[in-house]
């Protein structure tokens, strides 16, 4: 089977869901190929695009809920989306590669792919076999402007979410959101430590604002630090990702029981080895955490799909939220000591999530075609 899957930069969990399908179609035997779309037209073009939205979610997240919430409210109108418009641009170029490349199916773990190949559709031009990835816990603006073939969904109960958007409930298929099979490693915390040079007998709270460092994680880890400088028996390692800034801010601090990681391939790995893994609740992260299974505080979230991540999350006891001041940092201990209720966010998760959603998708997409 020849597959294209169809991913954009706009946060890094629609690139990892991507990827996950990418390995797992690779293991399966078949071949898979990922691309951005907009880098057909021009690679600037696609560069811009995403760095627009990592600026406006990373600096003024109030503005991005703004924005979401604009959209939210564009869907109510009796006619497409300027996001759909905005798509025309991309129809020549997309028809010319499916034209030139062979493909059985596209899979596409953001909107805007799916909005491209739909206006394609519509002129008539046959295209492969289209799946829609959800990457959120929640049926996000402009999804229901699609047509495809399929539409993979995080879980059962969001069916409904989906279908009064207008969404054909048999084309609904609630798979999960993939993730890579590293996830899945059957490792004990115990194990995780040890390989990653970690002390037996401390506490570790793990610290992450998702690929871009974004959302109030900057004041999330400051206030962290500053709560737990004195506590030698606690150590924090803060993921900053691409945010640089808060990178080397944390780094000049020097302070003992603080590590700041730029960049780690590791972080399933982190995940299992901590006692605590504080992070802003995006779709594809907080997926991440659950099938490793770590007890989970979110945080800071960015208004728009992240609020109904969360919501989902503890609606379903898979994790906590609390937003993050030095007067509450108390409140993380609280979690950790709570052994009952750490055991009940793993459990859930483990009930909730499904961990085996990249290969139920393959299996989904060799279906289909």
């Amino acid at each position: 089977m020849e597959a294209l899957i169809l991913s954009c930069g706009t946060g890094g969990g629609h690139n990892s869901a991507g990827r996950a399908i990418l390995e797992e179609m690779t293991n399966r035997g078949h071949h898979a190929t990922m691309i951005n779309p907009y880098t057909l037209k021009s690679t600037r073009i696609a560069n811009g695009i995403d760095k627009s939205y990592l600026l406006l979610a990373k600096k003024s997240p109030r503005a991005f809920g703004t924005v979401y919430k604009l959209g939210d409210m564009y869907r109510k109108l009796p006619f497409r989306s300027p996001v759909y418009f905005f798509n025309k641009a991309m129809y020549f170029e997309l028809e010319n590669y499916l034209a030139n490349n062979h493909f059985d199916v596209v899979l596409m773990p953001h909107v805007f792919p799916a909005e491209i190949l739909t206006g394609i559709k519509k002129k008539g031009i046959k295209v492969p076999k289209m799946i829609f990835l959800a990457t959120d816990y929640v049926c996000i603006p402009f999804t229901e402007e699609t047509d495809c073939d399929a539409y993979v969904i995080p879980a059962p109960d969001l069916a409904s979410d989906f279908a009064r958007r207008g969404i054909d409930k048999s084309k609904l298929y609630p798979l999960g959101i993939p993730t890579a099979a590293k996830f899945q490693k059957k490792e004990s915390k115990k194990e995780a430590r040890a390989s990653l040079g970690l002390s037996s007998d401390k506490t570790y709270i793990l610290i992450s604002g998702g690929s871009m460092g974004g959302g109030k994680i900057s004041k999330i880890a400051e206030a962290l630090a500053n709560g737990f400088k004195e506590r030698e028996d606690v150590e924090l390692i803060v993921i900053t990702a691409s945010n640089t800034e808060l990178f080397e801010k944390l780094s000049r601090r020097n302070q003992k029981n603080l590590t700041p990681l730029s960049y780690t391939e590791e972080i399933d790995t982190y995940m299992r080895a901590c006692d605590l893994f504080v992070t802003k609740p995006g779709g594809l992260s907080s997926t991440e955490a659950a099938v490793c299974g770590v007890p989970l505080l979110h945080t800071g979230a960015i208004p728009g799909c992240e609020t109904y991540n969360a919501e989902y999350f503890v609606s379903h006891k898979m994790s906590k939220f609390s937003e993050i001041t030095e007067e509450n940092v108390s409140f993380l201990e609280d979690i950790i000591n709570d052994r009952e209720l750490c055991h009940d966010m793993v459990r859930n998760q483990k009930l909730y999530i499904n961990n085996k959603a990249a290969s139920d998708i393959c299996a989904l997409a060799e279906s289909i075609v």
